[in-house]
């Protein structure tokens, strides 16, 4: 029996644990599917609730501070908060497309070369559409470009 901190290391993104891959298994068949469809939706179910505590919070802490200083720190806090909730709600859109695609049965294969992403890679970042090979062909092609 694992100890608990064995345990915690074991759980994957969103308290999912890893999928155990059985000899001889078809990559993407229906129960891999399933297990990134249900980490996918828990994913965007947090970033959810994270954009409603966000509008609650902004609510709840609006004031108009009679000190300069005050209220300027006040808007940058919420700018720097808007600006994240941006991030997550362009990520919420490549998770819903990346649900579609499972449903398309088209998930799991790198958009550039049609290779299996792979199990780890996918429970890594699931809504990666390029494989590894690929992703780092380019980044190494935007480096170039960008000088960066």
């Amino acid at each position: 029996m694992p100890k608990k901190a064995e345990t915690v290391t074991i759980a994957s993104l969103h308290g999912f644990t890893p999928y155990k891959e059985k000899k001889g298994e078809e990559f993407m068949n229906e129960n891999q599917r399933s297990h990134f469809k249900q980490i996918l939706l828990a994913w965007k179910r947090e970033l959810m609730e994270e954009v409603d505590r966000t509008v609650s919070h902004m609510k709840d802490e609006a004031a108009n501070f009679p000190d300069p200083a005050d209220r300027a720190t006040q808007e940058e806090e919420f700018s720097l908060e808007l600006r994240t909730r941006d991030r997550e709600r362009k990520l919420i859109r490549k998770i819903d497309s990346t649900i579609e695609r499972i449903e398309a049965n088209d998930y799991g294969f790198c958009d550039q070369c049609g290779v299996e992403i792979g199990i780890r890679r996918l429970e890594a970042r699931p809504t990666a559409n390029l494989c590894v090979d690929c992703k780092t062909l380019d980044e190494i092609r935007e480096k170039q470009l960008t000088g960066g």
